[in-house]
């Protein structure tokens, strides 16, 4: 699915005024079910996260791109990149993708905004955007994601009272919930599997707790400026076996291409040569 330009016009305009914006069951139950599949021989491993951001109660499963070539049709979904392309440039990276499965008990995630990471300190615009693709229903029940719509505008004060601004250090930015929010200014985003939430890297938001007997599945692509280092290293991450089996747009988004008018070169040439060796 694409959208028109009248179309993509109005979300836009949405996304620009909230800071995400959700496509219901864009994808079919079927494609559901093959990124499932591909997922299921990691999550049976039933690892769990290493702290209160990743989640004592959580799987996660992160190199996707090395694990199933299925995920880079996630990577480059037409409507994703119509999004990523008009916020992010043609030389727009894949920053990160990886799987999110909250088991039940799982609690609530600290507040924090997903480009955080960048030595900024906030308010500033967003270095990114992120994809949440809904692989099971998400409800309040079992830990759906929770928003602070238009949180990406927000003044330095207001920002203070959930995040902390300035403090890039794993102990900072993992954190704590500072503040809990109010009912009228957090909206819980339920999705019927297949759904799409788009947020833009400075929206505030977090993983709501799961109180309920089912796990939630959500598998997270996150896109940034081709001048912004990615997270997870894509080039390292991947074989040159497994890059090979992607697309020329998956390989250019995980770091083979270059941001105008030389970052990213390898020894003085493009890094798709290193495809080609």
């Amino acid at each position: 699915m694409k959208l028109t330009k009248d179309e993509f016009k109005l979300a836009k305009q949405e996304f620009d005024q909230e800071g995400y914006i959700v496509f219901e069951e864009l994808i079919s139950a079927d494609e559901v079910a093959n990124y499932i599949a591909a997922l299921e021989p990691y999550l049976s491993k039933d690892v769990k996260g290493r702290n209160n951001f990743e989640g004592h109660k959580t799987n996660r499963v992160y190199g996707l791109l090395d694990k199933s070539p299925v995920f880079g049709e996630m990577v480059e979904h037409p409507l994703v990149m119509q999004f990523v392309r008009d916020e992010l440039g043609e030389s727009a990276l894949l920053s990160a993708l990886l799987a999110i499965n909250l088991m039940p008990g799982e609690t609530v995630q600290p507040w924090h905004t997903d480009d955080g990471y960048v030595h900024v300190e906030m308010p500033h615009p967003s270095f990114g955007i992120s994809a949440f693709w809904a692989l099971s229903d998400t409800n309040k029940e079992n830990g759906a994601t929770e928003v602070l719509p238009g949180s990406h505008k927000w003044e330095k004060e207001k920002l203070a009272r959930y995040i902390k601004l300035d403090d890039y250090q794993a102990e900072g930015f993992l954190g704590h919930n500072l503040a809990e929010a109010p009912d009228s200014e957090k909206k819980v985003i339920e999705m019927k599997a297949g759904s799409l939430m788009l947020a833009k890297g400075t929206l505030i938001h977090r993983g709501g707790a799961n109180n309920s007997t089912n796990p939630r599945l959500v598998v997270t692509p996150q896109y940034c400026f081709g001048w912004v280092r990615q997270i997870e290293n894509m080039i390292a991450s991947v074989s040159k076996e497994n890059a090979l089996k992607l697309s020329e747009e998956v390989r250019r988004l995980m770091g083979y291409s270059i941001h105008p008018p030389f970052i990213g070169y390898v020894d003085g040439v493009h890094p798709s040569k290193l495809l080609e060796s």
